[in-house]
């Protein structure tokens, strides 16, 4: 069986792992703990092989999975790590408070392009299943369209207020985009609003479960499934005792399961049914990491096999190809977001600060929990 592992980042400037046992009893135990940051931990990203972590010391910290190492650091931003997104094994996407959003090769941690994305903070971005397009969101009350193959901006939506989280559907047919305490739900053929879901507090993390199931968290105690078509609650449970940070969600052994951590130090896995999803989810089993969490992940390490059959399952060899070729060759491009002469905004960037060679570095031990 694959191995699973809790991930979760903390205003204690660690990252806690926690190593997942299923079958009959599910539980989760200690595994690693490990202090990379001189700062609070903003971001988590998981692939097969490595962890990223961001923090607001401006750096990423990257953990090599397969080695149990620390594999070095990224010192690109000049701001808050806000989020982070691996696209399948060769490449990363890092949005920060700079502005700027990075494109990252995983094979040898160089950074491609260092590209203006907003004039305020990136507050989030999510890459297209097909690895072609990303949107991100930031504090200049826009949503951009990136265009991946040719590396340039491909079209911008001005929002009425700023937006903090964006987040493409499965199918990449859908994409939803959040605003204090609403959802917008966008359909990709028409890049307009098809519906709105309202909570009654600010939303931390939505998470799709499946094309037409999303789940949302906030600043309250519980967290509830919306249908993406009707737009109605379809189920709401109490999931701790403070507001929820994050929430995530994976299968196992035929087992849909919703990971929820919250400021009350608890990560929690729900079991939820699907065919029976007006039933509140049952506990599978609950950690008390003692920590302020504010970032969550779940890391599974699968063979070769099974994670190129997935790949193949959201997009064809010759799309990775022509995906993966542009980012690989470093060009000197400028653009506006209109496509017009630049100003400036939006364009590629020389790199400000040199990455280190982390092959050189040192690689410490991540500490295992006696």
């Amino acid at each position: 069986m694959e191995p699973l592992l809790l991930l979760g980042g903390c205003y204690e400037q660690i990252l806690l792992g926690f190593a997942v046992r299923s079958g009959e009893n599910w539980e989760a135990v200690p595994d690693f703990t490990h202090h990379a940051h001189s700062a609070s931990l903003s971001a988590v990203a998981v692939n097969n092989r490595y962890v990223v972590t961001g923090s607001r010391d401006e750096t990423i910290q990257i953990y090599d999975m397969k080695k149990k190492v620390e594999h070095g650091a990224l010192m690109q931003h000049n701001g808050t790590i806000t989020c982070l997104e691996f696209y399948g094994h060769a490449h990363l996407l890092s949005g920060a408070e700079d502005g700027f959003m990075c494109i990252w090769n995983t094979k040898r941690w160089e950074c491609l392009k260092s590209i203006k994305a907003h004039k305020g903070h990136v507050t989030s971005l999510s890459i297209h299943p097909s690895g072609k397009l990303a949107l991100s969101v930031g504090t200049d009350k826009t949503l951009r369209t990136w265009n991946l193959v040719e590396g340039r901006s491909a079209f911008i939506k001005n929002l009425k207020q700023n937006a903090h989280i964006v987040k493409w559907s499965p199918s990449g047919e859908t994409y939803v985009v959040v605003i204090a305490n609403k959802v917008d739900i966008y359909k990709l053929a028409t890049a307009s609003v098809s519906g709105t879901i309202v909570m009654e507090k600010r939303i931390s993390s939505v998470k799709f479960i499946t094309d037409c199931i999303l789940a949302i968290a906030g600043d309250e105690e519980f967290v509830r499934l919306f249908d993406c078509e009707s737009k109605k609650c379809l189920c709401e449970f109490k999931a701790h005792e403070n507001r929820v940070k994050e929430i995530d969600s994976f299968e196992r052994e035929g087992v849909c399961v919703l990971v929820t951590a919250s400021s009350d130090g608890y990560i929690k896995m729900w079991s939820l049914d699907l065919d029976q999803i007006k039933n509140a989810p049952s506990v599978l089993c609950e950690v008390n990491t003692k920590a302020r969490l504010t970032c969550l992940a779940v890391w599974r390490r699968k063979d070769s096999e099974t994670e190129e059959t997935s790949n193949e399952a959201t997009t064809s060899s010759s799309q990775v190809h022509e995906v993966e070729q542009p980012l690989i060759k470093r060009k000197e491009i400028c653009w506006s977001d209109s496509g017009q002469p630049s100003e400036g905004d939006g364009q590629e960037v020389p790199v400000k600060r040199k990455v280190p060679d982390i092959q050189q570095k040192k690689k410490k031990k991540l500490r295992r929990l006696k």
